[in-house]
C-alpha cells in the first residue's frame, strides 16, 4: 500500500548563490522510513530555486552564477518591476529560467543522485533569505 507523507524545510541563504541542501533532504528522508517512492521537492518562493547540479568541484557553481549575472543582469533597463530593489525583476527571471520544484527516485531508503550530484537551493537575491522547501514523499 502507497503512503504519503509532508514536510517543510527551512533554510537561511546568505544571498545570491547556490546553498547545498542534500543533506537536509537526505535526513528528512531517512526519518521518513520509506524505502522506496518518490520525492517531489517545491520552493515556496519566486526569487528563489531549486537544481540539481554537480556537488564535487566549486567553480561550477561559480560559473552559474557568473552567467546568470550576464544573461540576467541586475539593474537592466529593461524591467520595470524594481519594489524591492534592482535585484528584484532579475531574481523572478532567474527562478522562472530554473526550477521551482524536483523530483527525485527514492531506492532502497536514499535518493537515487548520481556520484557528483547534489541538491541545491538556488537564491537568486542579493540579501540573505529564509527559504521554505516542502517535501512530498509518495511511496512504501
Amino acid at each position: 500500500m502507497l503512503r504519503q507523507l509532508s514536510s517543510t524545510l527551512e533554510f537561511d541563504t546568505r544571498g545570491r548563490g547556490l546553498l547545498e541542501i542534500t543533506q537536509s533532504v537526505a535526513s528528512g528522508l531517512a526519518k521518513s522510513g520509506f524505502s522506496s517512492g518518490q520525492l517531489t521537492l517545491f520552493i515556496r518562493h519566486t526569487s528563489a530555486s531549486l537544481v540539481i547540479q554537480e556537488n564535487a568541484d566549486a567553480d561550477v557553481r561559480g560559473d552559474l552564477d557568473r552567467f546568470f549575472a550576464r544573461l540576467v543582469p541586475d539593474g537592466d533597463a529593461l524591467f520595470r518591476h524594481r519594489d524591492e530593489g534592482p535585484d528584484d525583476m532579475p531574481a523572478h527571471v532567474r527562478a522562472a529560467l530554473t526550477s521551482t520544484q524536483l523530483t527525485i527516485p527514492v531506492v532502497d531508503g536514499r535518493l537515487a543522485l548520481g556520484t557528483w550530484q547534489g541538491i541545491y537551493l538556488w537564491e537568486h537575491r542579493l540579501r540573505p533569505h529564509r527559504r521554505e522547501v516542502v517535501l512530498h514523499l509518495i511511496g512504501q
